[in-house]
């Protein structure tokens, strides 16, 4: 993994992950997948995105994922996001809908969310890789490991943190971190997950977003701006 980017605050906080012996062999199997020719999304430089993006002393929000988009050119390493001139997916058509309702917000004819990463939202996917056109391909290779290493790090954090939870996949998996349970002085939300399949049974309407707001402003950390420009990144 010696092509991907790291955050250095990060890599001073996770970077024991590395020397794991269970990120040797999800080493060995991704460079396995690419020699056998399977085309695996993201790029390799794009894996750590979420992490770059947003910097352990920068989050304000966590929106936890499952695994990247799986078609061409979509995937660029930010759970739900697109890459720029890709449509936008229809969980993300979904997110755009209650930030409408709850918000007021205008959904823009993108789904790059870049500019909510530099405002410190973490968009991590549980599993940081996945074959082109094989859903939940690379889960159980080690990737959640990981990323349960990193949302640890957030919960551990004294700073009061807004934790959405969207679908049973990301509750499982927040539930197994410690430091989001009672007492905990972050906000944690949960509803169903944005996918045509789910949305409408509490994802439209959940009003996550301005509770999140909320929340950070009571607690001086200050708002999201969840409009995204028109142009994207």
């Amino acid at each position: 993994m010696a092509d991907v980017k790291l955050h250095p605050d990060w890599l001073a906080r996770v970077g024991g992950e590395f020397d794991q012996p269970y990120m040797a062999q999800l080493k060995a199997f991704l460079a396995a997948e690419r020699a056998a020719g399977k085309t695996i999304y993201p790029r390799p430089r794009d894996w750590f995105a979420a992490l770059d993006a947003t910097p352990p002393d920068e989050v304000r929000v966590v929106v936890l994922g499952q695994d990247p988009y799986h078609g061409p050119g979509q995937a660029h390493g930010l759970c739900f996001s697109v890459q720029p001139g890709v449509r936008v997916p229809p969980s993300l058509v979904n997110i755009y809908k209650e930030l409408a309702s709850d918000l007021g917000i205008v959904p823009p004819r993108h789904g790059h969310l870049a500019h909510w990463a530099a405002q410190g939202v973490l968009l991590l996917n549980a599993v940081l890789t996945v074959e082109a056109g094989q859903a939940a391909s690379h889960q159980g290779r080690g990737w959640e490991r990981f990323t349960d290493a990193v949302v640890a790090v957030v919960a551990a954090r004294a700073q009061p943190t807004v934790f959405l939870l969207w679908g049973s996949h990301a509750q499982r998996k927040a539930a197994a971190v410690p430091g989001l349970g009672a007492g905990s002085p972050h906000l944690v939300l949960r509803a169903p997950h944005p996918s045509p399949l789910s949305a409408h049974t509490g994802f439209l309407g959940c009003r996550h977003f301005s509770q999140a707001n909320a929340f950070l402003l009571a607690q001086g950390r200050g708002e999201i701006e969840w409009q995204l420009p028109e142009q994207s990144a």
